[in-house]
């Protein structure tokens, strides 16, 4: 069995995405609809994914308020990526929000 590890960088209370919430919810998410915070958004995520990928995929969150850790210094002076930052299986994707569809598009190759 394949397992994938998806990881979501970024600061708890901070936007989840480059853009406000809308009625589209392009995201995918309806439980943190109009939150707009990391906080809300990591939960639904990782709960929308363990339900289309169940344990293939594991969702992590690495939050950035207290400190950001070394490898994750080394991928913003390489890659300068948009936060929230997205890493499948430790390589950057260029998503830069919390979404499903988008993240999916990183994962289904991959199974």
């Amino acid at each position: 069995m394949t397992q994938i590890t998806v990881e979501v960088v970024g600061y708890t209370y901070r936007p989840c995405g480059p853009f406000p919430c809308d009625a589209d919810r392009s995201c995918g998410l309806e439980e943190c609809y109009q939150k707009e915070k990391l906080s809300f958004a990591f939960p639904a995520l990782r709960d929308a994914l363990g339900e289309k990928y169940g344990d293939k995929v594991s969702v992590e969150l690495v939050p950035l308020d207290k400190e950001i850790p070394d490898r994750i210094k080394e991928i913003v002076r390489a890659e300068h990526p948009p936060l929230p930052i997205i890493l499948i299986n430790g390589t950057c994707v260029p998503v830069g929000a919390v979404s499903v569809p988008r993240i999916s598009e990183y994962i289904d190759p991959l199974l």
